[in-house]
């Protein structure tokens, strides 16, 4: 089989979910090489590659790219992925504009076909499914997140280290500086996401659905208009232009469901809607929905996971 390489964005050697459900799509598609900035364990790859320079002590897309390239180049894959991430999604364009390839983001699905390649990807944020064609001698591609289940492959290689010759001049866009806006669990990480939209009123509104997502062990995001108006941060923004969520659930208080917020979490595993329209489009598109005014609805579900827990 046909070697893909896949790079696997990691933290403290901990590979991402979705570059472990990227590098599952490539297994389908040839034997896998997984490449990392540093060392990482990745199951299911036949070899990993560990790119060390002293300029990638932090994320630099124009460095990580060219460093790609030459490893593309010494070991001539016949596909490279990523993960659909901003971070990979930046890294494959600076990738494809060295070796002046097509690339194709947010794929779903691959249907290898002679020397091309049909494939599904998502469009306008996830709204859409586009059908199309990819050609070139190296297939460049970044994986929808959340398209593919974890393969259970397991066990691991040890770390052929490459060293890429970069110039200096690669530095110029790199992280410089990190400041940490929370710890612990966070909206990308939570099994549990209580949601807050218009229909909650207020900032002061949000303080239950704060209080339940304590109680779940899970987090509080938000819609647009909620940060529009004020009452939450950015940071706290789920959908197209926020942060994109797959909890196991997701309860979507006061949230009606215009098409960019259900773009950033419709890789939910179930989703409950609790809303006082029964034809709002989160309703109709939920699980599980209960019509009715929000604030009496969670004091009561506070109240009963409260006893539940004998507190």
């Amino acid at each position: 089989m046909s070697q893909v390489l896949v790079f696997v964005e990691h933290q403290e050697g901990v590979p991402f979910e979705t570059s472990l459900q990227a590098t599952t799509l490539a297994g389908t598609l040839g034997d896998v090489s997984s490449v990392s900035v540093g060392a990482c364990d990745v199951g299911g790859a036949a070899r990993h590659f560990a790119i060390e320079h002293p300029i990638l002590f932090d994320y630099a897309p124009e460095a990580i790219a060219e460093a790609l390239v030459q490893l593309i180049g010494a070991e001539s894959p016949s596909a490279v992925f990523a993960s659909g991430t901003e971070r990979g999604n930046e890294v494959m364009a600076h990738v494809a504009a060295v070796l002046d390839l097509p690339l194709a983001t947010n794929v779903t699905e691959v249907r290898p076909v002679d020397e091309s390649w049909e494939l599904t990807r998502t469009r306008w944020g996830g709204s859409l499914l586009e059908e199309a064609s990819l050609t070139g001698p190296v297939k460049l591609a970044t994986v929808a997140p959340h398209a593919f289940e974890v393969s259970d492959a397991s066990g691991s290689v040890d770390a052929e280290t490459f060293e890429p010759d970069l110039p200096e001049d690669l530095e110029r866009t790199r992280v410089v500086e990190r400041v940490t806006i929370s710890e612990g669990i966070t909206l990308t990480t939570a099994p549990v996401v209580v949601s807050g939209g218009r229909g909650v009123g207020s900032p002061e509104g949000f303080g239950i659905l704060e209080e339940l997502a304590a109680l779940l062990g899970g987090a509080v995001g938000c819609s647009r208009v909620v940060t529009n108006n004020g009452w939450r941060p950015h940071s706290d923004q789920v959908g197209q232009t926020g942060t994109r969520v797959a909890p196991n659930l997701y309860v979507a208080c006061g949230i009606s469901g215009a098409v960019q917020h259900w773009v950033g979490m419709m890789a939910s595993k179930n989703v409950l809607a609790i809303n006082n329209d029964p034809e709002a489009p989160m309703v109709t598109k939920a699980d599980y929905a209960v019509i009715g005014d929000l604030h009496p609805i969670l004091d009561a579900v506070v109240a009963e996971v409260k006893r539940r827990k004998g507190l």
